[in-house]
């Protein structure tokens, strides 16, 4: 179950709002009557799972904490409520541009809506959205990825490390986003090696059944895929995601990461030898490079699509048990150019 968030809904419409400061870990209040007249920083709106997911929303994390070191910002990061409405989203992210806090981004798709909203209030500050292209305006950055090229090539690395021919696929919300993740990954395995089975399993049909944010979920879903013999196991499911790499270490097969290099992440330490590798993108470097942008007086707008071809998107090599297997090296670095000169083109669905 996710944690009950620091930042409660009806705080949000009154006069202030208690905010985490993520560049000292500690709380604040702002009122939010007023536009500030100096930019405060960086404001995150995390999506479901919150900080400390260890994936999507650490990702992010890291690149505020970037823009705060760099440009001396205190920068606010806020907590997603169990529940919530697009209403809610909207009043959180109109009273963070109140208090004048630029960029502000809203770290998932289902913050569209509100971005849409509010940006329209608020032409003079730059929004972000993660994940999300439905809708395009001037002082909207799209932040979005081709996931399903890091998950090609994590399907590629499940195809040459499977022991049993079968291999996993569990996708946290059965959203088109995810789909991609599943394609990709499909993809990759069939192209690598004949004959090789891949289970896929959504843990729920919402995110608001907790398909991101359980990893009680993610931890049922893979011991049932591993009953079924599958020895690989790939996660797109957020927060859930730590449930599936748990059940694989337990079981003593491996697991592929997301969105982060789980590797090396510290709350996974104690899995991190059964984590193959982890297929990333990175949103660190897309929300540090939108703060950027706005620090400089050029604030990026438009879609900005991370790739293989412009690092975006790429295979983690962390564990040496990953980078040092000769086979599997070869096959991603194969896979990896064919993606990148146009020989190779993953699906999406």
């Amino acid at each position: 179950m996710r944690r009950v968030s620091r930042i409660a809904v009806a705080g949000v419409a009154t006069a202030a709002l208690a905010v985490t400061v993520s560049a000292c870990g500690s709380s604040s209040t702002s009122s939010s009557s007023s536009s500030s007249d100096k930019n405060l920083g960086l404001a995150l709106a995390y999506d479901v799972g919150g900080k400390g997911d260890q994936s999507f929303n650490d990702a992010a994390t890291a690149g505020l904490d970037k823009a705060d070191k760099e440009f001396g910002y205190k920068s606010a990061a806020v907590e997603p409520q169990d529940g919530e409405s697009d209403a809610d989203k909207t009043q959180r992210l109109e009273t963070l541009a109140k208090q004048g806090y630029n960029p502000v981004i809203g770290v998932g798709f289902a913050y569209a809506p509100a971005v849409k909203a509010v940006a329209a209030k608020f032409p003079k500050t730059t929004f972000g959205i993660v994940d999300d292209n439905s809708f395009q305006a001037k002082n909207v950055a799209n932040l979005v990825f081709h996931e399903e090229q890091a998950s090609y090539l994590a399907g590629v690395a499940a195809a040459k490390a499977t022991k049993t021919n079968v291999v996993g696929f569990i996708g946290g919300v059965d959203v088109p986003l995810i789909h991609k993740f599943e394609a990709g990954f499909k993809q990759g395995v069939a192209d690598t090696k004949k004959g090789v089975t891949v289970k896929s399993q959504y843990l729920t049909e919402t995110a608001a059944e907790g398909g991101f944010s359980s990893p009680d979920k993610g931890e049922s879903a893979a011991d049932g895929q591993i009953d079924a013999h599958a020895d690989v196991l790939y996660a797109a499911a957020g927060l859930s995601g730590q449930g599936v790499i748990k059940a694989a270490a337990a079981h003593k097969v491996w697991a592929i990461g997301v969105d982060s290099d789980q590797y090396k992440q510290d709350a996974l330490a104690k899995y991190k030898a059964s984590i193959l590798t982890s297929a990333m993108k990175n949103v660190e470097g897309a929300v540090y490079g939108l703060a950027k942008s706005v620090h400089d007086g050029k604030p990026e707008t438009g879609e900005i699509r991370g790739s293989l071809a412009n690092g975006g998107v790429s295979l983690s090599s962390s564990n040496p048990k990953f980078s040092g297997d000769q086979a599997i090296q070869d096959a991603v670095k194969k896979a990896e150019e064919g993606i990148k000169n146009g020989t190779i083109t993953v699906k999406t669905s």
